[in-house]
């Protein structure tokens, strides 16, 4: 198994909870998004990001406003809606759950492997 492609399914698997946390804090032009997961080293592409959000918009979580700016066209910003926020609010316990589970399973698994050498 290819090791990077197992990295990238990891990061995939969150990127819908990141995207969320980072819009809930304040409405947010896509390529602002694109620099604060590159920040937290979860590198997304425009191709990746759009689609994502526009699912997001579809199914109800976002919406968004058109913006003038002062080096082109207009800006789609987005925010969060109040079925996005519960929506936030579920998926950030279920990942809480899931962190915990993982941290304990991988410390299980670490004590199995001390314990095995100790015999």
């Amino acid at each position: 198994m290819d090791i990077e492609n197992a990295k990238a399914q990891m990061r995939k698997g969150v990127l819908e909870l990141c995207i969320l946390a980072i819009i809930e804090e304040d409405e947010v032009y896509p390529s602002d998004i694109i620099k604060r997961l590159k920040t937290n080293d979860l590198i997304v592409v425009e191709g990746t990001l759009y689609p994502l959000l526009t699912r997001l918009k579809n199914d109800g979580l976002l919406d968004y406003s058109w913006r003038e700016s002062n080096s082109g066209p207009p800006r789609k910003y987005f925010k969060i809606t109040d079925v996005g926020r519960r929506f936030l609010e579920s998926l950030t316990s279920s990942w809480q759950k899931l962190v915990q589970s993982v941290d304990q399973t991988l410390q299980k698994g670490q004590i199995d492997a001390i314990e095995d050498v100790r015999m």
